[in-house]
């Protein structure tokens, strides 16, 4: 079975060099746009405390959870994870980094021997370090080439995320 696992903000977001309020946030919008294409089934991370709605203080908390390693909390997620052997993991990219509600769930959630296929938002840093804190989060799983997908063009990234797609077979959730 496959799934699709993903953090998303909406809210104000930096997006082509300026801050813009978005309904959706950009990782939810290429969730979406994956779960189409492969018919899997999504769920949301989503922090037990809201992140402020204004831009510059997501900025300055994001700061704050990185430097001190604060693991915020998560709503549990209605997912048992015993028959999923696959794996679509996405996130914005923060400072360089999965933001750390993202960390804090893949550390206590055991994936060993899952297949996972990152994909993450950002405008201009790709994943950053994030693929190597993947790989030291997730050691007993497979990590799998990732898409990065720029916030300010996820509206126009269907052709790479079928691209990306087609390079795992992917057919109604199975991979050939």
């Amino acid at each position: 079975m496959t799934i699709i696992l993903y953090f998303s903000r909406k809210d104000e977001n930096f997006v082509d060099g300026e801050i813009k309020t978005l309904s959706s946030g950009n990782t939810e919008i290429v969730a979406e746009k994956i779960g189409q294409k492969i018919g899997a089934p999504s769920f949301e991370i989503v922090p037990k405390v809201a992140y402020p709605y204004d831009y510059q203080e997501v900025v300055k908390l994001a700061q704050k959870e990185k430097t001190e390693g604060i693991k915020p909390l998560y709503q549990t997620l209605n997912i048992h994870l015993d028959h999923v052997a696959n794996i679509f993991l996405g996130f914005p990219n923060w400072f360089g980094s999965m933001p750390q509600i993202v960390a804090h769930f893949l550390e206590k959630t055991d994936l060993a021997g899952k297949n996972i296929y990152p994909f993450c938002t950002h405008e201009g840093s790709a994943f950053g370090f994030s693929l190597m804190e993947l790989r030291e989060i997730c050691p007993d799983s497979n990590i799998q080439l990732g898409l990065p997908v720029r916030g300010s063009r996820v509206g126009k990234a269907d052709e790479a995320i079928a691209n990306w797609l087609a390079e795992y077979k992917m057919n109604g959730g199975k991979l050939k």
